[in-house]
């Protein structure tokens, strides 16, 4: 400023002091042991609609599910403090419903007894969680490995072709008695590839190459080596019939190019691909033909005098739920047949908790999915950004596509609700993705509080 004539040089003001995000470390055991509690009252609400009294073994289940769950916390409140409070919650909460559900289940199928199984699956993907939460340090690590994943996801998926096939599809690996999906694991692997991927190359997809009337088409050497990846991919999968996987990456594959180059082109071109190829594969592909005609006319073989197939078994179980449900235990949904643990699970919750009980599932997974979604657009450098919109999308489109099925909004196709459909595969992996959006998340309250070094 100045005074007659003489300039008095005046500070700036002092900028205003970050305040630190709460950890929350509090907030999220108590969520934890409520997560718990809810689970182990379903359990014994199954005993006491089934046969009048507590089930032997729910001591022995609310012990061991609150085992883990503690161990899981005390792995995050010693390597990932800052991490979002609500994603290991939300975890168990889903993990210990889903256990809850088969266990019911079995007790229509004495004979094809899945709980016991699914609590030891669960026990490893726990313990999968804790391992990455204690050992992966800094989530970039792995922006080292890109092309080790391509490579990786590439044999997982050709794996299934030298076993015989299930249900008419190749997706299964067995041996010694024991089955495992690969593409189950393909998919986080095929998630880091892509977010390494686009984010070394993202200035070049979104600003380099040809213009054809209001798109931009980056050039075939930056988008080529990525566009084989996929296609590869999604080949393997469909002769191996299991579409659900391919769609799930064909959706991962366009949601990261739209966040990586922020044009809107990509959602429009991957629409149009997507509607292309389900009609070639509707009409070439005998097993997916003979499902598109179950969707479109659910109701045929009750007309025919057959009986309800799967579909309209499920659609008959959700109205039967009405709003509050028949109550846990009380349901009918077991008649859908062989598919009922895994395919079909949400039409057991649908019946036996309402519309009430599955809004709140899906909320769940709405605030599983936001979460990731908000820890990646927290972080500044585009890797963890991508990873983590990438791996929260992977949920949000199973979530799509399995509720849309087996409601009868899409076309039916094989795949594992996360967390609460039978299938080891399944919740391992959807445990390793849970611990990689608690590693971003620490990261981005970490960046916040002015503690990230990068």
């Amino acid at each position: 400023m100045s005074k007659a004539g003489i300039t008095v040089a005046t500070a700036d003001p002092p900028a205003p002091a970050v305040r630190p995000l709460p950890r929350r470390r509090g907030i999220e055991l108590a969520l934890i042991v409520l997560a718990v509690l809810l689970s182990v009252y379903g359990y014994c609400d199954v005993g006491l609609a089934q046969h009048g009294t507590l089930p032997p073994g729910a001591a022995g289940y609310g012990a061991g599910l609150g085992v883990l769950a503690l161990l899981a916390h005390l792995a995050v409140r010693l390597r990932a403090p800052h991490a979002d409070p609500l994603l290991l919650p939300i975890g168990v909460l889903l993990n210990g419903l889903g256990l809850v559900l088969i266990y019911r289940l079995d007790l229509e199928t004495p004979g094809d007894r899945a709980a016991p199984a699914q609590l030891v699956w669960s026990t490893l993907g726990v313990t999968l969680f804790i391992l990455v939460v204690l050992l992966l340090r800094d989530h970039r690590v792995l922006q080292r490995y890109t092309y080790v994943c391509v490579v990786a996801v590439l044999v997982l998926l050709t794996l299934p072709i030298l076993f015989p096939a299930v249900n008419g599809a190749r997706i299964w690996i067995r041996i010694a008695g024991f089955s495992i999906q690969p593409g189950e694991f393909a998919k986080v692997l095929l998630a880091v590839f892509f977010a390494a991927y686009l984010a070394a190359n993202r200035n070049a997809l979104a600003y380099t190459g040809r213009r054809i009337w209001k798109f931009q088409f980056p050039t075939g050497r930056v988008l080529g080596p990525i566009v084989a990846v996929w296609l590869v991919s999604v080949g393997v999968l469909i002769l191996e019939r299991d579409l659900g996987t391919s769609l799930l990456f064909f959706g991962l594959f366009v949601v990261l190019l739209y966040v990586a180059t922020g044009r809107t082109g990509w959602i429009a071109v991957g629409l149009l691909l997507a509607a292309l190829g389900a009609v070639a594969v509707g009409r070439l592909e005998p097993h997916v033909h003979s499902r598109i005609e179950t969707w479109l006319h659910p109701f045929a073989s009750v007309d025919a005098g057959e009986g309800p197939n799967q579909l309209a078994q499920s659609l008959f179980a959700f109205a039967e739920g009405g709003f509050l449900g028949t109550g846990l235990g009380l349901g009918h949904s077991v008649l859908i047949g062989f598919a009922v643990k895994s395919d079909f699970i949400l039409a057991t919750a649908g019946e036996e908790l309402g519309l009430a009980g599955l809004s709140a599932i899906f909320v769940l997974y709405g605030l599983l999915v936001e979460r990731g979604y908000r820890a990646g657009l927290a972080l500044r450098e585009p890797f963890g950004r991508l990873l983590a919109v990438g791996l929260s999308s992977l949920v949000a489109l199973q979530v799509f596509v399995i509720a849309g099925g087996v409601t009868g909004l899409i076309p039916l196709t094989g795949m594992a609700m996360p967390f609460l459909a039978q299938g080891g595969s399944s919740v391992v992996t959807n445990w390793a993705i849970v611990a990689l959006l608690v590693r971003v998340s620490d990261s981005a309250r970490r960046q916040h509080d002015g503690q990230d070094t990068s």
